[in-house]
């Protein structure tokens, strides 16, 4: 792949404390305004794959670039490019954040030191508001939010920084079916726009219809790296973790 937006090369990383490496080995190239879908049983390591592209873990051996900066001598910088949308949030009812604060933070690391949020941050939160379906909700404090809100508030958080990398570990745990294909869209559209998708999940019953590329992942390793059409993401990801147990 010429010029990929995230290249791996021989990347292992761990956790704190932990006995034994979480990924190893791992080579992997994405290409600007791709589709991913990172696929695989429980405990196989991708949402290390995800923490460990945002720099957020320490690199034992290999290298992980994004937009062209190497994410543990760079971090920082690199992060202003990358949106990440964690699994297993859990906001307190009594958060004091609005809706319209939560996505003003996404734009403080463009903003930097000592600058307040001027018309194009507000001009950011209202396009992520309204491309999320969220705009009614600008004045409500997270906290009282149902977990699906919650979740597309995320999503518009990260979308107001405008990022280059967008990462989402299970965005659509918490969504009923018509919801998910709304969330879906979106994100197809985001991707259309050029921004690179990345996302961990286990449903996959409501994907754009385009080409998506799949990583399948089994014990820590990348078992199958793939583009095929969304229709046979499902089944892709189940044989390929099949395979992988023969």
């Amino acid at each position: 792949m010429d010029d990929p937006i995230i290249q791996m090369n021989s990347v292992t990383t761990t956790y704190e404390g932990a006995a034994h490496p979480v990924i190893h080995d791992i080579d992997l190239a994405i290409g600007k305004g791709e589709f991913v879908i990172v696929g695989g049983p429980n405990g196989a390591g991708k949402t290390t794959l995800l923490e460990t592209i945002a720099g957020l873990l320490p690199i034992i051996s290999g290298s992980v670039t994004v937009c062209g900066l190497d994410v543990m001598k760079s971090g920082p910088e690199m992060r202003k490019k990358l949106g990440y949308v964690i699994q297993n949030f859990d906001f307190d009812p009594y958060t004091p954040f609005t809706v319209e604060e939560v996505l003003l933070i996404g734009r403080y690391g463009l903003l930097g030191f000592f600058r307040r949020p001027g018309t194009e941050d507000f001009a950011a939160v209202d396009r992520s508001l309204e491309q999320m379906g969220i705009t009614d909700l600008r004045k409500k404090h997270i906290g009282k939010l149902s977990g699906g809100q919650q979740q597309k508030v995320l999503i518009a958080h990260n979308l107001t920084k405008n990022p280059d990398v967008l990462l989402l570990d299970e965005p659509f745990s918490n969504l009923d079916l018509a919801t998910r294909e709304h969330v879906c869209d979106i994100l197809c559209d985001v991707a259309d726009a050029g921004i690179t998708v990345v996302i961990v999940s286990h449903a996959f019953d409501a994907l754009p219809k385009r080409d998506v590329r799949v990583v399948v992942m089994k014990g820590g390793s990348v078992v199958l790296n793939k583009i095929v059409p969304s229709e046979q993401v499902q089944e892709t990801v189940r044989q390929s973790s099949e395979d992988s147990n023969a």
